[in-house]
């Protein structure tokens, strides 16, 4: 089983978009069963704060729910728990290995590395493009998936 945490700055955006994004595409294989997948964020501004409506609405639009999200934070627990802790910028990298006490096996990554176009994915509260997110997120969680597979 493959246990994978999005990471972003209030996990109300960025991250729960990529944890029910990449939940819908491995429950479309048949693969649910095969994976653990979720979401949390470094800060604690939005702790307990359901999935922000630009997000619900987006992913809403593919038949996406995100019932009963509530933002949680990160842990140094998180760290032996996951597989993978898949930040969205930069920034979230840095407070990830703050928070987790570093990054010994190298789990720490950005989502958009798993692609041919690697960067960070920008962060709707403050762009407003929802649109735009949910691209990269579906690009990087396609990504990832076809790399955990060992697909082509």
């Amino acid at each position: 089983m493959y246990s994978i945490l999005f990471v972003c700055h209030g996990n109300i955006c960025r991250s729960p978009m990529a944890e029910f994004v990449l939940k819908d595409m491995v429950e479309k294989r048949g693969l649910a069963g095969a994976f653990y997948i979720a979401s949390a964020a470094t800060s604690r501004e939005e702790i307990g704060n359901g999935v922000h409506p630009g997000t619900r609405r987006k992913l809403a639009e593919f038949g996406i729910s995100t019932a009963g999200k509530r933002a949680v934070q990160l842990t140094a627990a998180d760290y032996d728990k996951y597989d993978l802790l898949l930040g969205m910028d930069g920034a979230n990298l840095r407070n990830m290995r703050r928070i987790l006490g570093g990054d010994p096996e190298g789990k720490v990554r950005l989502l958009l590395d798993f692609t041919n176009r690697p960067g960070e994915i920008a962060d709707p509260w403050y762009t407003g493009n929802f649109d735009q997110t949910y691209i990269d997120v579906r690009d990087g969680c396609a990504a990832l998936l076809t790399r955990l597979l060992g697909e082509r």
